[in-house]
């Protein structure tokens, strides 16, 4: 518990992405972003809105401790649909936190996988985005946010 109090705050975020998901040749494009964290339930929750301004749309995020399993559960969803996607679960370990999940892209199956870098005092945050077509066999890295806390 306690693991994504770092993130409490207001951020500057250095989006950069594949401009298509499942595609290892695909070009990046890079854009910025700012988001919101709050932290709750003794740190056992926190939840966050993102604004994209170049790109014409917001999401947020629910982050949610299980204290049973040790586990986190993070939620996304966009303002775009308005729906809440399937969760990533997993947990931090020496400052890193991975996540995976079942969910689709443009209609395929895809195996999700988020990791937390950075988490540490002194380390820029980063959360990095990864599919695979394959069960976890092969991941393919679509989506990264470098943060910076703004004063």
């Amino acid at each position: 518990m306690n693991d994504f109090d770092f993130l409490a705050g207001t951020w500057d975020i250095a989006n950069r992405w594949r401009t298509d998901f499942l595609d290892p040749d695909s070009a990046w494009e890079e854009f910025p972003g700012v988001s919101r964290i709050s932290r709750h339930f003794d740190g056992g929750a926190s939840f966050d809105e993102v604004e994209f301004p170049t790109k014409g749309f917001a999401g947020l995020t629910l982050r949610l401790f299980d204290r049973e399993r040790g586990a986190w559960s993070l939620y996304w969803s966009s303002r775009r649909t308005g729906v809440l996607f399937p969760p990533v679960v997993g947990r931090f370990e020496d400052g890193r936190g991975v996540f995976e999940g079942e969910d689709t892209h443009d209609g395929r199956a895809v195996r999700v996988r988020y990791v937390w870098s950075g988490t540490g005092a002194g380390a820029p945050p980063r959360w990095e985005q990864y599919f695979s077509v394959d069960g976890g066999g092969t991941w393919l890295l679509n989506w990264t946010m470098d943060f910076t806390r703004r004063p």
